[in-house]
């Protein structure tokens, strides 16, 4: 790349792939400094707050799950966390235990999708999974087999792989009995074998060393990896439940994306998802996870958010072993789901969608309509993050050639998996002279 007469050239990427969505790519030097970098989100937004507005309570689960095809579970999950709260629900026991299987299946398939589909290729040097299939098979087939268990348990549980179908406010329509879970349970450990010989080879990638410090949010449910419930807590003193998200963090417009930017109070970016939960929820992993993270190079805490991909096949396997207990455990429920009286009241949910913590907060009336809808989704809270490691990584890169720049950039963004929808080729960067 060579510069313009005055120094200055901007880096853009007009359409950025293999990401949910539509977005872009913008970064300015100016005599060899960055200037400026930016994830650029310019997908229409699509007003599921709005249209919500008039529905009743009982709907929001299926028409949340069309938010994202890839994580369904999350939506439908925190979503039925906002009603029963507003509502005075509490789902327990059997139920609960249902619950947290389903989206065991979604942590499974969706990271699954990213790690060896999405992420894998861009630190092999390969333009996609196809052809990194042609020197890796055994690698991409092994984490088709581990997608493919996961969208099996969601199929077995929810109805169906993709918008399941079986999730209602205060459990479920119908409850799959012992003798369904048996197939899946077998499917589960085959995969989870090969789980842990995913998390000893991807800590074999080569990282760029990279660090940032950041805040790290996730949910802290004592005795137990957080997935459907917890606090919200953080590395800088946060410990909230859900009815006070508002009064920490709040929501921006700006000017380069269509999408929400979160920030904290006072602090500004943070980071949520898997290597937030890893550092502040080690302790709570399955012993087979901790230790599969340890022989694969990780400790306990780590800032290089390149490594995501190694922490998100430490989560594949925590799954899959969270999801075999789970059906060793099951006892069906005396009744698929708890009685739920409309009524008029507010309420505030969240879980954590595999891409980091995701919130809802619903009012209702009297007859259980819905008269606001708010949704935080994890790549709101990310972006700023995402922003900042942009900038950081072209600091770092700014004197290679265009093509590891490139490559630098690639993975910077694609460290979050960002809910934009999924593609199938790489990003390209032009560069323009000004």
């Amino acid at each position: 790349m060579s510069a313009g007469a005055d120094g200055e050239r901007t880096i853009r990427t007009d359409y950025l792939a293999r990401v949910e969505g539509e977005g872009s790519l913008y970064v300015r030097l100016r005599d060899g400094e960055v200037v400026d970098a930016k994830l650029k989100i310019f997908e229409p937004p699509r007003f599921f707050e709005a249209f919500l507005r008039g529905r009743s309570f009982d709907e929001v689960p299926d028409i949340t799950a069309r938010i994202c095809g890839i994580c369904p579970v999350a939506y439908q999950m925190s979503s039925c966390r906002a009603m029963e709260d507003a509502l005075g629900v509490e789902v327990g026991g059997p139920l609960r235990d249902l619950r947290r299987l389903i989206y065991c299946g979604e942590w499974i398939e969706s990271h699954g999708l990213h790690v060896f589909m999405l992420h894998a290729p861009d630190f092999l040097g390969y333009d996609s999974a196809i052809d990194m299939a042609k020197d890796h098979r055994e690698v991409v087939q092994d984490g088709l087999q581990m997608k493919k268990a996961g969208n099996e348990l969601i199929r077995v549980v929810g109805g169906r792989e993709v918008h399941p179908i079986n999730v209602r406010v205060g459990g479920f329509y119908r409850a799959p009995d012992k003798r369904e879970l048996a197939p899946v349970r077998e499917q589960l450990l085959r995969a989870r074998e090969l789980a842990r010989a995913a998390v000893a080879w991807t800590g074999t990638l080569d990282f760029p060393d990279f660090e940032r410090d950041v805040e790290l949010v996730s949910l802290r449910e004592p005795g137990e990896y957080p997935i459907d419930r917890g606090r919200l807590v953080s590395n800088r003193g946060l410990d909230i439940a859900p009815a006070e998200f508002e009064d920490h963090v709040v929501e921006e417009h700006v000017a380069h994306s269509n999408a929400l930017h979160s920030r904290m109070r006072e602090r500004g970016a943070y980071l949520a998802g898997p290597m937030a939960r890893y550092e502040l929820n080690f302790g709570e992993l399955s012993p087979l996870a901790r230790d599969a993270a340890r022989e694969a190079g990780l400790d306990e805490t780590s800032r290089n958010p390149f490594k995501s991909i190694v922490v998100r096949a430490v989560e594949i396997l925590y799954a899959l072993d969270e999801a075999v207990r789970l059906i060793d455990g099951y006892e069906v429920p005396d009744r698929p789901a708890e009685d739920v009286v409309p009524r008029a009241g507010v309420g505030h949910g969240w879980t954590e969608a595999p891409r980091g913590m995701l919130y809802h907060a619903y009012e209702l009336d009297a007859d259980g309509k819905i008269v606001t809808a708010k949704i935080v989704p994890p790549t709101s809270q990310n972006q700023k993050s995402i922003d900042e490691d942009l900038l950081g990584v072209v600091r770092q890169t700014i004197s290679a050639g265009e093509e590891e720049l490139r490559l630098r950039c690639e993975q910077a963004i694609r460290n979050y998996d960002p809910c934009i929808s999924c593609a199938t080729h790489f990003l390209r960067i032009d560069v323009e002279h000004v």
